[in-house]
């Protein structure tokens, strides 16, 4: 009989669980959103009363050998050790996998969930085809992964290609000069985050409207329907997001040269909206050595690339 893994995705606002089979075919899967007061303590309980469940819910789950985490934050590849997470409190210096080991008796490994994602568009999604790839999501916050000759780069230990850390000139920025971090400025948070400012928003943009006049409800895909509605504020902002992201993978590029980059994440989902713009500044800050022999792709898994790179992963504990 076939083996089975588990793959579990642990984030900011969304928790899942599957068993699928080595080649990330999924089987299962079980996602639940609930507030996180008492951060990873919530997690942790969520995981004590659900992994059980999923895995006693068929006689085939018997057959789950092992088990991948895909974690929202950076962690010590080797020890599965937390480092923290820039969203939810109480993951510092927490022994992730030695806790799922105890708890759940298989055989864990901890990566990042774009680490995740990015092992389901190598060998699922976009870069089947692949030699070097960038992955990278738009999410709550932003990460990154890099694949050389299709093989995982983890630098020193501790992940690396962390994008969303990079440093871009801040527009938002009253001072002028201002730098900031990618993730400030285009993760899903760090949009929602300026969309919600007092006074930010044009009184004559057609968000107020959607967001029935309500600043906190306004968010990602209100932008993206207001631009697709031709809102002239919407799409100014959404040129905005893909110039300093542009500028953001011309670095990588000058520095890496992978031939494809993929990305992810719910902001991704703007499709086309997004990435010509992305594309159009990307090319107009490339370096001359990378003009023409690269591509910019959005994920083909999208909302299961974590889930599905858990369980790719978990097919190959002891070998990352």
């Amino acid at each position: 009989m076939e083996k089975l893994y588990l793959g579990v995705e642990i984030g900011a606002t969304k928790q899942q669980l599957a068993v699928g089979t080595s080649q990330g075919e999924l089987l299962e899967v079980f996602q639940d959103k609930f507030p996180l007061p008492n951060g990873a303590e919530d997690v942790l309980n969520w995981l004590k009363k659900h992994v059980p469940r999923v895995l006693n819910s068929k006689p085939d789950y018997k057959n789950v050998s092992s088990i991948a985490v895909g974690f929202g934050g950076p962690l010590e590849s080797r020890t599965g050790r937390i480092l923290s997470s820039i969203q939810v409190k109480g993951w510092e210096d927490f022994k992730l996998r030695e806790w799922m080991q105890e708890h759940f008796s298989l055989p864990t490994v901890v990566i990042n969930d774009t680490v995740a994602g990015g092992f389901s568009e190598l060998y699922k999604g976009r870069g089947a085809s692949a030699k070097n790839m960038l992955y990278t999501n738009l999410g709550s916050g932003i990460g990154g992964v890099l694949f050389i000759d299709r093989k995982y780069y983890d630098g020193i230990g501790f992940g690396a290609s962390y994008f969303g850390n990079s440093y871009i000139p801040d527009w938002h920025a009253d001072k002028p000069g201002a730098v900031t971090r990618v993730e400030n400025i285009c993760s899903g948070y760090g949009i929602e985050r300026r969309l919600r400012e007092y006074g930010y928003i044009p009184k004559t943009s057609l968000m107020h409207t959607l967001c029935g006049e309500k600043l906190e409800k306004m968010s990602c895909s209100i932008l993206d329907e207001a631009a697709r509605a031709g809102d002239a504020f919407a799409l100014e902002e959404i040129d905005r997001i893909a110039e300093s992201l542009g500028i953001g993978l011309s670095n990588v590029l000058a520095l890496l040269s992978p031939e494809l980059i993929v990305i992810g994440g719910g902001v991704a989902k703007m499709g086309e909206l997004l990435f010509g713009p992305i594309r159009k500044y990307t090319d107009k800050y490339i370096f001359i050595a990378n003009k023409n022999r690269y591509e910019i792709v959005q994920s083909q898994l999208l909302d299961d690339a974590v889930i599905v790179g858990a369980i790719i992963c978990a097919a190959k504990t002891g070998q990352l």
